[in-house]
């Protein structure tokens, strides 16, 4: 009568144990499962053709400068007839000197050379009448050669007064201060009143109203720019413009380490002396690239994770050059048609395995 219970406590006993060694069993399975590796997507490094890459900024300046200041001392400027910002044709009348002491000094000048011219007649008249009186006895030599004589001097007197003359009236013309070329007024300093000075400029102006963009390049990005290449500017305002390397310069500053390339731009009333400019230098060039997200930075540079024939990832350290269009050039530590990984790439690590997203 007491083996029953004693077979149901053991028929207990065995199922809890039973119970519990399938519970270990399932947690030892579930530690040695391995967790799904991660997604990633690839893109082989190639040749791309990418452009824009290379960007400078700097001041627009006139190509060619000139100052214009008077060609004579201590006369009153008496008008002034344009302000900054005009547009003038080469000879026009920019200001104008006060000729009232000059126009007296040339009336006086006048008169004296038309007594001289006189003087110079009446010579010539007297000195014809001795004409053939040579040796004769009628005159004397010496009165013969004074006649003759008066004549030169006479004649010598009225041209020095011409050459007199003609150096007022060149200094009259000059009363006026004129355009030498076309241009655009930049600067005006002189007011109606001033005394003139031939060492202080009145103008300056840009011939032919020619800004130009002074691009401050690093040394090392002058290499990758020639003559002719085609840049887009961007103005302060947002505006593009269309220009072009017309000169790079042949000088490193000492101190700054950049260069200058002037670009060459068409003419605009918006370009202004002195203002900021950013320009792109949009020459296409084909290199060796990868997308921008499979770069990454740290303190030690550039890397990649390269993905092998395995689906197993190596990180691999490499140096960059241009960026552009979503693209970094690859300059040197990772070779065409190596795959990197792009979307997920900064959630592996170096040896692990992951999962191609085709």
């Amino acid at each position: 009568m007491h083996r029953l219970p004693l077979t149901c406590s053991a028929l207990a006993v065995a199922l809890a144990l039973s119970g519990a060694l399938a519970g270990c069993g399932k947690k030892s399975s579930d530690a040695n499962k391995q967790p799904a590796p991660q997604t990633v997507t690839v893109a082989a490094a190639a040749q791309r053709q990418i452009s824009g890459a290379l960007t400078a900024s700097g001041r627009l300046i006139p190509r060619e400068e000139m100052a214009v200041a008077a060609d004579l001392n201590g006369y009153r400027v008496a008008r002034v007839t344009v302000e900054e910002g005009a547009y003038v044709r080469r000879g026009a009348v920019l200001a104008v000197l006060d000729d009232s002491l000059l126009r007296s000094q040339v009336d006086q000048v006048r008169a004296t050379l038309s007594q001289q011219q006189v003087a110079a007649e009446q010579a010539s008249v007297q000195a014809g009448r001795v004409d053939g009186l040579d040796n004769q006895g009628v005159l004397s030599k010496e009165a013969i050669d004074n006649r003759r004589f008066a004549v030169r001097s006479s004649r010598a007197a009225a041209a020095a007064t011409r050459a007199q003359l003609n150096d007022l009236l060149t200094r009259q013309n000059h009363l006026q201060i004129r355009a030498p070329a076309d241009g655009v007024i930049l600067e005006r300093t002189v007011r109606p009143g001033d005394t003139s000075s031939t060492g202080t400029a009145m103008f300056r102006m840009a011939r032919d109203s020619q800004i130009e963009l002074y691009a401050e390049l690093p040394e090392s990005d002058v290499a990758q720019i020639a003559i002719g290449d085609p840049v887009e500017v961007v103005l302060a305002s947002g505006r593009k413009l269309a220009g072009q390397v017309r000169l790079i310069g042949m000088r490193v500053d000492a101190q700054t380490g950049l260069s200058i390339a002037r670009i060459a731009l068409p003419r605009d009333p918006e370009l202004r002396q002195g203002g900021f400019a950013q320009a792109r230098f949009t020459r296409t060039f084909s290199v060796l690239a990868v997308p921008e997200a499979a770069v990454h930075f740290d303190a030690d540079g550039a890397s990649v994770q390269v993905i092998d024939g395995k689906d197993r990832v190596s990180r691999l350290r490499v140096r960059t050059g241009r960026r552009a269009q979503g693209l970094v050039e690859i300059v040197s530590g990772l070779a065409a048609g190596q795959r990197v990984a792009v979307k997920g790439s900064a959630f592996v690590l170096n040896g692990d395995q992951v999962k191609v997203a085709k």
